[in-house]
């Protein structure tokens, strides 16, 4: 147990029913007015992460060019349409993700794995920083072989550096995407919406080398 929520995914027959309804958005991106369910653009593409509180997570990758949307959910567990208040339990098994939509010729996924990387600590388990419970754990949800192969050659190449550094086994899961729920309007671009909000993202220092000359 992690301060009373459970440190695994529940399985299916353990964790929260959910619904079969979809959360309701009434409101579009906060900063660039699109529809949060808009379909991935001709010549776009998508990725998902997770690394922690997801308020930080997007505001990272809304201040990234070539990002075209990002949009904040849930991912990786059994109970379908979850609300905030269910994935705080542990029992629906979901990680909180954002889900980007970006330009590939204008950002690459081996720069968008960089960022992924560089900020948050991919070693520890079901937690970042004490922001603790399988919510806040690190993962990488693909969309195509390629992703799949970027990602995992990353964290190959990462883990050398971070051992380097003193750390210690990278814990983050990569998968094949599973279905994104969306989160409550409230949370959909939180820190431009309440620039004074909690914030926990932070990294190791360690560079990663995807994407770099280095």
């Amino acid at each position: 147990m992690l301060f009373g929520k459970p440190a695994t995914i529940p399985t299916k027959a353990e964790a929260l029913p959910g619904r079969d309804e979809a959360m309701p958005l009434a409101e579009p991106h906060f900063l660039w007015g699109r529809d949060l369910r808009s379909p991935v653009p001709e010549g776009m593409e998508e990725a998902m992460f997770g690394m922690g509180c997801f308020w930080g997570v997007e505001r990272i990758f809304w201040n990234t060019d070539g990002v075209w949307l990002t949009m904040v959910g849930y991912a990786g567990g059994p109970t379908p349409n979850p609300t905030y208040r269910e994935v705080c339990t542990g029992m629906t098994g979901h990680n909180e993700v954002v889900r980007v939509i970006y330009d590939p010729a204008k950002v690459s996924y081996d720069d968008l794995l960089r960022i992924f990387w560089e900020n948050h600590d991919p070693t520890q388990g079901m937690r970042q920083g004490n922001d603790r419970g399988t919510q806040y754990r690190s993962g990488i949800y693909t969309y195509t072989d390629a992703q799949q192969e970027a990602a995992e050659a990353s964290r190959d190449a990462y883990a050398e550096r971070l051992s380097a550094a003193g750390y210690g086994t990278i814990t983050t899961e990569i998968m094949d995407a599973p279905p994104f729920y969306y989160a409550e309007d409230y949370h959909q671009q939180y820190l431009e919406k309440n620039p004074g909000g909690y914030c926990g993202i932070g990294g190791t220092g360690v560079t990663c080398p995807i994407g770099l000359n280095a």
